[in-house]
């Protein structure tokens, strides 16, 4: 059998660095124990990675201090903690047609739930969304506005610092969803008009599944009530929940084991510059695009954007086949692993015209890919 071949890094990065498995390791078979519930060596260790883990992700994104980075239990945590804890009956919500539907369903259950007022900006033609839009979109009663940074669905990325200076001019919050952007494009909270940034830690963060990630801008928790209460370690005479961050917003116990590799995940980007990684990337995608811009029945999506508005993620459909059924027969006659569907994004396949023909196959680059995965790909895809 061929050795696999992994192209779905939009949905879970893969193969992990080698540190991030020996470190997932080292908690299970050193420490075993819950991180802020003793005082114990073994605890205190526990603490001191985990405190580590949120200094690293706090200069990833140069935060102001570590206490502005809540860890989470993945992306769809991160975004319903922020848009469940800063929206009360009667606010406004400006976001693109394009959001995932970790951003779409909470709002949608909080329209039915306390009649929040939604607005959805559309695309234009080149896959970005126009600023001006959400400017005329604002009403007094706007409360958030919300934007993913990079398509999960196209990879294109869209102008978050346009938009975010509106929102802070019209004194709204900025929430940005990062998934397909941390880890890939560089974020400085402190220098862009970003209130919430929002992310998984699995994805180009490198880490493993369970983990995720919220930045609050400093004031911005006088807005944000807690998502959920429950035992922080701290201040447990005390029935209220903490205001004091990152308590206010970490009830229950950590995902240790998981934090434990996202802190080893997060050295390793340390030490691998973004910029050489995203070049990378987009080697990849014009590689594919190349090597399939004269074919008959590969349809791309996106192609054509210079690199500075992409990611390394392209989506494309072959003609005669269903996008399920081609993933299908890639992973079985080729051992080449993508993802097809709607990627949980029907507004981006609405603007593709794909959401009645089951959505796109999509093809996502990562740190570890090769040009011969490419050539992999390609070759599968010529015989159709």
């Amino acid at each position: 059998m061929s050795v696999r071949c992994y192209l779905d890094n939009a949905a879970t990065s893969w193969p992990k660095p080698d540190c991030v498995l020996a470190a997932m390791d080292r908690y299970h078979r050193e420490f075993g124990v819950a991180a802020g519930r003793g005082a114990t060596r073994a605890a205190s260790e526990v603490d001191a990675t985990i405190a580590r883990c949120r200094l690293r992700a706090a200069r990833l994104f140069n935060a102001e201090s570590s206490d502005r980075i809540l860890f989470t239990f993945n992306g769809t945590d991160s975004l319903n903690v922020a848009i469940h804890g800063c929206l009360q009956p009667g606010d406004h919500v400006v976001a693109s047609a394009l959001e995932h539907n970790s951003v779409l369903r909470p709002l949608s259950e909080l329209r039915r739930r306390i009649g929040i007022e939604t607005t959805f900006i559309e695309p234009e033609a080149n896959g970005r969304v126009e600023p001006t839009k959400f400017r005329e979109a604002l009403r007094p009663n706007t409360k958030l506005i919300a934007l993913l940074h990079a398509s999960n669905v196209t990879g294109v990325i869209q102008p978050i610092d346009e938009v975010g200076a509106m929102a802070r001019q019209a004194g709204a919050l900025m929430l940005v969803d990062a998934a397909q952007s941390a880890g890939h494009l560089p974020i400085d909270v402190r220098n862009s008009p970003i209130d919430l940034l929002a992310c998984p830690g699995h994805k180009g963060l490198l880490g493993s599944l369970g983990t995720g990630l919220l930045y609050l801008r400093p004031g911005v928790e006088q807005h944000v009530a807690s998502f959920r209460q429950g035992g922080t370690g701290s201040l447990s005479e005390d029935d209220h929940q903490p205001e004091r961050l990152p308590d206010k917003y970490e009830s229950g116990n950590h995902n240790a084991p998981g934090l434990f590799g996202l802190d080893a995940a997060l050295a390793w980007l340390e030490q691998h510059p973004a910029a050489d990684r995203r070049r990378h990337e987009l080697e990849l995608r014009r590689q594919l695009i190349d090597a399939l811009h004269d074919s008959q029945t590969v349809r791309l999506f996106a192609a054509d954007l210079p690199n500075e508005f992409v990611v390394g993620v392209l989506s494309l459909t072959v003609a005669g086949f269903d996008p399920q059924e081609m993933v299908a027969i890639l992973d079985h006659d080729f051992q080449i692993q993508v993802r097809a569907g709607l990627h949980c994004a029907p507004g981006a396949h609405r603007h593709l015209d794909t959401l009645a023909d089951g959505g796109t196959i999509r093809i996502s680059f990562g740190a570890t890919t090769t040009t011969h995965d490419v050539d992999r790909l390609v070759a599968a895809l010529r015989k159709f």
